[in-house]
Formats: C-alpha cells, sequence, structure tokens
C-alpha cells in the first residue's frame, strides 16, 4: 500500500466500533466490562471516546503529526486465543479499521495488520512471543516481504504477579519481552531476513542498552548496527534517547507514541529538544525510509 507521508508516528491504537462491539459481547479476556478493558494484565479504565476519529484527528493536529500508524495490541492477548476466536476479534479490527481509520480520514491513518500484511495495510504487527516459538513470525516475515510495509513488534504482555502495583506489567513485563525479542531478532533471524524492515516498540524495552554488555560477552556490537531494524521512541524521554542514538545513531530512531494509551508529550517534547534536523531524522526521514 502507498501512503502519502510527512510527519509519521509508528506506534498508535485504536479500536472501531465494530471491534469495541465484538469486545463487549465477550465473556472472557479480551473484553469490555461496562467501563473498563479487561485483559489477562488486569482491567484498565476504557474511555470511548479515545477511539473517537475526530478527536484522535485533533490530536494529530495538534502535535503536528501528519500519518499515524495504527495496530491492534497483542497484549489483548488474541494470539492465545482458540483459533475461531482469535480470528473474529483480528477480522472485526481489520475490516473496522481500514472502513473508520483508512478509508475515511483523509490520508491521516494508515494500519497494520495483525499477524501478517494483507492488500490495503501498510505491514503488520507481532506480539514479542512470537520470537520464542511457533510459525507467528515466519508468517509475518513471509507476508511482508509479499506485500511491503514492515513489521512492529509490540510486548504480548501477561499476567502481573499478585501484589504488583499497576505499572508493573509495563515496566517489568513489557521491557523484558521486548528486550527478549529484539536479541533473538539478532540472534536468529536478522542474516535471513535482512531485506525486511521492522521495528521494536518502546526501544526494543531498552535493548540498545545493553551493548556494552553484549560487547562484554564477545560479540561486535558494530557487527549488529543494521539499517532495516528501528526502534519506537514511546514513553522514552531524552536521557533514553541519547543513549540510543550514541549506540546506533539517529537514522535508526522512528517517533511513536503509544496513543491513547499514554501521554505522549513528554516523548514529543524530548524529540523536539534535539533540534529541527534530529526531528526531521526520527518524525519524517526515519518512517520514510521505514515504509518504503
Amino acid at each position: 500500500m502507498t501512503v502519502a507521508l510527512g510527519t509519521v508516528d509508528v506506534h498508535q491504537h485504536l479500536l472501531p466500533s465494530s471491534f469495541v462491539e465484538v469486545l463487549r459481547a465477550r465473556t472472557g479476556a479480551p473484553r469490555i466490562d461496562g467501563d473498563e478493558l479487561e485483559i489477562t494484565e488486569g482491567r484498565f479504565p476504557f474511555i470511548a471516546a479515545d477511539n473517537e476519529l475526530a478527536a484522535r484527528i485533533a490530536i494529530l493536529d495538534d502535535q503536528q503529526t501528519d500519518l499515524a500508524v495504527v495496530s491492534l495490541q497483542p497484549n489483548f492477548g488474541q494470539d492465545s486465543l482458540p483459533e475461531r476466536e482469535r480470528d473474529e476479534l483480528v477480522s472485526a479490527w481489520e475490516d473496522g479499521i481500514l472502513e473508520l481509520a483508512v478509508s475515511s480520514s483523509g490520508d491521516r491513518f494508515a494500519a497494520l495488520g495483525a499477524g501478517r500484511a494483507r492488500p490495503g495495510f501498510v505491514g503488520c504487527s507481532v506480539g514479542s512471543d512470537a520470537f520464542l516459538g511457533g510459525d507467528g513470525l515466519e508468517i509475518a516475515l513471509t507476508s511482508v516481504r509479499e506485500h511491503g510495509g514492515f513489521v512492529f513488534v509490540h510486548p504480548s504482555g501477561g499476567p502481573v504477579p499478585p501484589g504488583m502495583p499497576p505499572w508493573w506489567g509495563a515496566l517489568a513485563i513489557y521491557t523484558a519481552q521486548m528486550q527478549a525479542a529484539y536479541l533473538a531478532w539478532l540472534s536468529n533471524w536478522q542474516e535471513r531476513w535482512a531485506d525486511v524492515s521492522i521495528v521494536f516498540a518502546i526501544l526494543a524495552g531498552g535493548g540498545p542498552f545493553q551493548a556494552e554488555r553484549l560487547d562484554s560477552r564477545g560479540t561486535d556490537v558494530r557487527s549488529i548496527l543494521h539499517p532495516n531494524v528501528f526502534f519506537d521512541t514511546a514513553s522514552y524521554g531524552r536521557r533514553a534517547l541519547e543513549l540510543c542514538v550514541e549506540t546506533y545513531g539517529v537514522g535508526q530512531l522512528v517517533y511513536g507514541s503509544d496513543l491513547p494509551v499514554i501521554d505522549p508529550g513528554p516523548t514529543l517534547r524530548a524529540v523536539k529538544g534535539f533540534g529541527e534536523s534530529v526531528e526531521t531524522l526520527i518524525r519524517t526521514d526515519n518512517p520514510a525510509r521505514l515504509m518504503q
């Protein structure tokens, strides 16, 4: 799928009304129960207004974002459901998002397929667990090689241990999953799939921070600098971004906000704080390379 680019946010989530209806009809996670979203990690407030197209476009305008790439977040747990339930959820989201965001928004949105790229999408999203076994990652990579676009890797999530605070999943589980996925990519996939562009959400959970430790184990960090591997900035600020730039260069960073899950303001201010030329690379030039 060819899209018109400008400033790009590669990491947003948007739930079309048809998908919300399916979630409300379910009796087990993932589901919407009243004003709460229940997933395997727990129960969280569900704010319907977060998924209204006009409201989201207003946020894009305010942040001077021309194009938002939306995906169905794998931490909803759909990949662990029986095939019939998973297919129902994926179809409801993909059909709904093509109608809601891609066809009706005046080129303000592009969408990633859930698990595989298809015509009409700009690639696909996969959960971090896909790197730990099964054929899910191979399917995703093959589909992107066929249809174009990129693979977006998102935390798979999972149950939070009893007694842990609400932020535990995002801080402990997500980051560990993303680091494992990134290191698995370097170990087992990169050389065979160097022609496929891949984005690791949330700076691969801090994966680039492990470069020195990896070097201490006998791997030359320069050998893992591949131009097809990108890191999205979601949830991080100046210090983390500086370390990533120092490790891999600014050419591998792409802007991601994780709207509407978190407030993107601090990350966007950090990106802008590097100056116009760096901001242009992270928000425009690198995403263009990613989506070519």
